[in-house]
């Protein structure tokens, strides 16, 4: 098994991909950019600067910077309360905490939002460590998020695993020299994943759970096997 955990947050554990990208299109409208949901989609888990450089290329770096703001405003205010958790996050951290493993999260989100999924999460206390968007200036695919997260757990990138959604997730976490593995709940599809370098993908966090405990090659006893003692 591995000695650590790094997951992503923002359609990994909790079920946002949606509610981001519509307030981001609906900034973007306010600036007068008509971007459709799907050429969006392309570049979820993006950091944000990069997604608009590649999708406005014509856009400053002032009026980028303000419309991630505005998009930071009306996600806050209008998307953030519909937010859910995906089910079996707090059993999927326990079963890899009652195994020895540590878990760290490392997500690009900041202030009110990531206050609010950690209390969805409500998850604590097999919680380790944490880096997010208030830590550091660059998100995903940049790996320092990633390696900040390996820092704090004081785990080598060699002996750690980062989960996510998206290629953006697993070409940080290779960055950061770990092995990555991907779920489908972002909407991203099972090729996409693996051809990112995923050594395993699931639909969603549980089914992702045997490959965790056992790595990549290893033997994967039935997941509720491990959840029943959840």
């Amino acid at each position: 098994m591995f000695a650590g955990f790094v997951f992503d947050v923002e359609g990994t554990l909790v079920d946002s991909v949606q509610q981001n990208l519509r307030s981001l299109q609906e900034a973007l409208e306010k600036f007068g950019y008509r971007i459709p949901i799907q050429t969006l989609h392309l570049y979820s888990g993006l950091d944000g600067d990069q997604l608009l450089r590649l999708t406005i290329p014509e856009a400053s770096i002032h009026e980028r910077r303000a419309i991630l703001q505005e998009q930071s405003a009306i996600y806050e205010r209008d998307y953030l309360p519909s937010v859910k958790a995906f089910d079996g996050v707090r059993d999927v951290f326990k079963v890899l905490s009652g195994q020895g493993g540590r878990i760290a999260l490392a997500t690009d989100c900041r202030g009110l939002a990531f206050k609010r999924y950690m209390s969805l999460l409500n998850a604590d206390e097999f919680i380790a460590a944490t880096a997010c968007g208030d830590d550091v200036e660059h998100g995903k695919p940049d790996p320092r998020l990633v390696g900040m997260a390996l820092r704090k757990l004081a785990i080598p990138g060699s002996q750690a695993v980062m989960v996510g959604d998206s290629p953006y997730d697993a070409e940080a976490g290779i960055e950061a020299g770990t092995k990555v593995a991907g779920v489908l709940t972002g909407g991203f599809a099972e090729k996409v994943l693996d051809e990112a370098g995923c050594f395993a993908v699931g639909r969603d966090l549980r089914a992702l759970l045997p490959s965790l405990l056992f790595g990549e090659g290893g033997p994967e006893p039935r997941q509720t096997d491990w959840l029943r003692s959840a």
